[in-house]
Parts: C-alpha cells; sequence; structure tokens
C-alpha cells in the first residue's frame, strides 16, 4: 500500500510546478531571445533534489552551481587536451569530476553527467557562461524563492 499525505502531495506539487517554471524560463531564454542555450539536461535532476529534498547536503546552493561548474570544467579539459578514445575520455572525465567534487565538498551528483553532455556535444569553454553558470544561478533563484520563500524553510542550511 502507498502511504500519501496531503503534505507530501503539496510538497510534490510545489516542486512539480517549480521544475515546469524554472525549465520553462530557461526554455524560454533558450529558444525565444538570441542570448543563448541556458539550460543543460542535468538540470532535471538537479530540480528533483533542490525542490524536492532541500535540506539535503547536495541541494545547497555552494554543491548545485559548483557543482555543475566544476564537472563541466573537467569535461572541457577532458575534450580538449586529453587525446584518448571516446569511451576512455569520457570515463576518465565523470571519474575525475566525482573525485574533485567530493575533495571540494561541492558533491552534487546530477552534475557527474555533465562530462557526459560536454565531450558527446564537442563545446566550448563558453559553455561555462551558458549554460552552466547563467543556468544555475536561474535555478537556484526559483530553489531559493520556494524553498526559503514559499515554503518558509532554512535554505540555504548554511
Amino acid at each position: 500500500m502507498i502511504n500519501v499525505n496531503t503534505n507530501n502531495i503539496f510538497k510534490a506539487f510545489l516542486a512539480g510546478l517549480f521544475s515546469f517554471i524554472t525549465i520553462g524560463a530557461l526554455t524560454l531564454l533558450t529558444y525565444k531571445t538570441s542570448l543563448g542555450l541556458f539550460f543543460v539536461a542535468t538540470f532535471g535532476s538537479s530540480m528533483v533534489l533542490l525542490y524536492g529534498f532541500p535540506e539535503n547536503p547536495f541541494s545547497q546552493p555552494k554543491n548545485i552551481f559548483f557543482g555543475h561548474l566544476l564537472t563541466a570544467f573537467i569535461g572541457i579539459l577532458f575534450l580538449k587536451y586529453i587525446p584518448l578514445p571516446l569511451f576512455i575520455n569520457m570515463a576518465l572525465a565523470v571519474g575525475v569530476g566525482i573525485f574533485f567534487m567530493i575533495i571540494f565538498n561541492i558533491v552534487h551528483p546530477p552534475a557527474g553527467g555533465n562530462p557526459i553532455i560536454v565531450i558527446i556535444g564537442g563545446v566550448s569553454y563558453e559553455y561555462l557562461i551558458n549554460p552552466i553558470i547563467f543556468g544555475s544561478l536561474i535555478v537556484l533563484f526559483f530553489g531559493i524563492i520556494l524553498n526559503k520563500f514559499v515554503l518558509k524553510k532554512k535554505y540555504p542550511l548554511k
């Protein structure tokens, strides 16, 4: 039997609503302006953590922002400077990205997929600005609105 209570339904509704709003804003900026790309696939799973489990250490702004930035940067470094076969390069980039997220205490599990996206997409350093930096800031903006102002939670925790 599934245990569903009113609190969970409300939490799930708000998480879904704010995910819709956030992805909608990022998509609108990407496709209806000439400002560039504002989203990356890993932002979808970031929203699961940010909107569904904001008290989790992986959901904190520094983890979201720097986790995405670091792993995308590592992906670009491997793409540009490590001339290995794709299957080795991609696997190493993901492993190195996870290693450094743990070392720097900025673990954000969805960001582990960024090196894959970067290498498959063959992106340039501009990718760090759009979508990673500006997209992450927009995601965090909506996350702070939901968690701090709508739900009145202590967010960020630190």
